[in-house]
């Protein structure tokens, strides 16, 4: 139970949703938008988060689009997980997505929620990241389609007032080679010490005569290892390296880690480390990167 009284809306589209946003924040109401509701009502009960006014979004159609249409793969961010994961038309999504939480919480955690979540480790993101996918954000200027490497660092990038409408995904992107992983110490739904997705794709980087020259490379994304999720080209092109053996490009590779590293109750940060070196190596090994 949330210990405090709030106005609830619950619009219809995006432009009663976006203009109510606007109307309640001009009268000081701290507005918020809801989807899944998950983190919004654990933080509420321990007064981690405040607001006066909550808007639904959940009613809105194009927040619950679920479809393959002209070659994309088009997902409303209030579906929730477990939607997502029994229709399973991108694997790599299904598999990262599978490890939140379990299935009864998952059946309200929405896509949306968990990318625009506030507890850092938002591994939804990473196979959209990975894929470079595009964002719909809708906004008091309308709809705004944003390739989601320009919109997300470190969290979704949203002004005042925006919210996450859709995430799309190219279809010929949805079946690559691909591996998730996510490594935990305690349980088999705590938070994890480290997630790492990875697909292998043919490249698009400029070549480099010290860089994999082959056609497929290597794509690496990581949750858990630092206050944010994250995909970075440099440690890609480490791990893509033909002129040194593998460990040697995992161990290059882990000295261009995002920091800060999480020392925490999951883990100190030279154990998440070891864990990590291990889990890219078995990635890579798996993957068959020679």
């Amino acid at each position: 139970m949330i210990p405090y009284d709030f106005e609830y809306y619950k619009p219809l589209t995006i432009h009663e949703a976006v203009h109510l946003f606007q109307k309640l924040d001009t009268q000081g109401k701290q507005p918020i938008y809801y989807s899944g509701g998950t983190e919004i009502i654990s933080f509420a009960r321990i007064n981690l988060l405040y607001t006066k006014a909550i808007i639904d979004i959940k009613d809105i159609p194009e927040c619950n689009v679920l479809k393959l249409e002209n070659n994309q793969l088009v997902l409303g961010s209030c579906l929730p997980l477990t939607v997502i994961e029994d229709v399973n038309h991108f694997p790599l999504l299904t598999k990262t997505i599978s490890e939140i939480a379990d299935r009864t919480n998952r059946n309200k955690i929405t896509i949306g929620g968990n990318i625009c979540g506030q507890i850092y480790y938002r591994e939804a993101v990473l196979p959209f990241l990975l894929s470079d996918s595009q964002v719909v954000i809708a906004g008091i200027r309308g709809l705004k389609n944003v390739p989601i490497q320009q919109a997300f660092h470190q969290q979704l990038r949203l002004k005042k007032g925006e919210f996450l409408v859709q995430i799309i995904t190219n279809q010929n992107d949805l079946h690559l080679p691909f591996i998730s992983i996510k490594k935990r110490q305690q349980w088999d739904t705590g938070y994890p010490l480290v997630t790492v997705a990875a697909i292998k794709k043919s490249s698009t980087l400029p070549s480099d005569i010290s860089f994999n020259s082959s056609s497929s490379q290597i794509r690496i994304a990581f949750s858990g290892m630092s206050p944010f999720p994250y995909r970075s080209e440099q440690i890609e092109k480490d791990l893509n390296q033909q002129n040194i053996s593998v460990q040697d490009r995992v161990d290059l590779a882990l000295t261009h880690l995002a920091a800060p590293i999480l020392n925490d109750i999951e883990g100190s940060s030279e154990y998440r480390k070891f864990v990590l070196k291990n889990t890219v190596q078995h990635i890579l090994t798996t993957l068959g990167v020679e």
